[in-house]
């Protein structure tokens, strides 16, 4: 069976030895063998698994990375699987949300999100039921300018009106592809004015950059696969 040095593996996966040993401590590689001289190296598994680690980082969250190959190490090949299908759902369910949102950005008659009527004003936690963000979110959000709340003058507590609702539904949605604070707050400027051209190019980009990411997921689950075959002895 072919065997790698560190430094050869680290030299084809273009990483430091020092990421190879941390992925090792971290429980996430089959158990690595020493030579007589008590220096390690990597065989054909173990360089298949470094390699679906590096796919996978470039699709998914690290935390769900490092679960995944911890249960292939143990034998948990179906768990595995479904928590990566569960991702598959996640950014499924987000694309359906940037169209959803893009469409709505024209809707002048926007009394209606996902068939739930608006009320002319929401408190904070109905705001963030309906965006499907944390409260935490919208306050930060708040904190940074970016939308407005009034006060309920019976009780003190932050209300938001429709168009505030609308503000926070696109925030939800860009904030991975529009990284500046001062950015965001032309685009929901341009909101306001109704001046769609530069928002319906944002939506465009957080929609190339999910088709991206499912591109990647998907190789990453290839490398997956290829892992896992060396357990099932099933190697191609």
């Amino acid at each position: 069976m072919e065997s790698y040095t560190p430094k050869q593996i680290a030299n084809i996966l273009n990483v430091s030895t020092t990421t190879l040993r941390r992925y090792e401590e971290q429980d996430l590689i089959p158990v690595v063998p020493r030579t007589k001289s008590n220096h390690r190296y990597y065989k054909s598994i173990h360089f298949q698994a470094f390699t679906a680690i590096r796919a996978l980082l470039k699709g998914y969250d690290t935390p769900m990375v490092y679960e995944v190959m911890r249960m292939i190490k143990h034998g948990r090949f179906e768990e595995a699987l479904w928590l990566v299908n569960e991702q598959q759902f996640h950014i499924q369910v987000e694309k359906q949300r940037v169209e959803e949102i893009l469409g709505m950005i024209q809707n002048t008659d926007f009394t209606k999100y996902k068939n739930v009527k608006l009320n002319e004003w929401m408190s904070i936690g109905e705001a963030a039921k309906i965006s499907g963000v944390n409260t935490s979110a919208i306050r930060h959000w708040e904190y940074e300018g970016l939308v407005h709340s009034e006060r309920n003058k019976e009780n003190g507590y932050r209300m938001f009106s429709i168009p505030e609702l609308r503000k926070i539904l696109v925030i939800s949605s860009l904030r991975k592809t529009v990284y500046y604070i001062e950015n965001m707050k032309k685009l929901l400027n341009d909101l306001d004015t109704q001046n769609y051209g530069n928002i319906e190019r944002s939506f465009q980009l957080a929609l190339e950059n999910l088709n991206n990411q499912l591109l990647l997921q998907l190789k990453g689950i290839a490398e997956l696969m290829k892992y896992i075959h060396f357990f099932t002895g099933a190697v191609p």
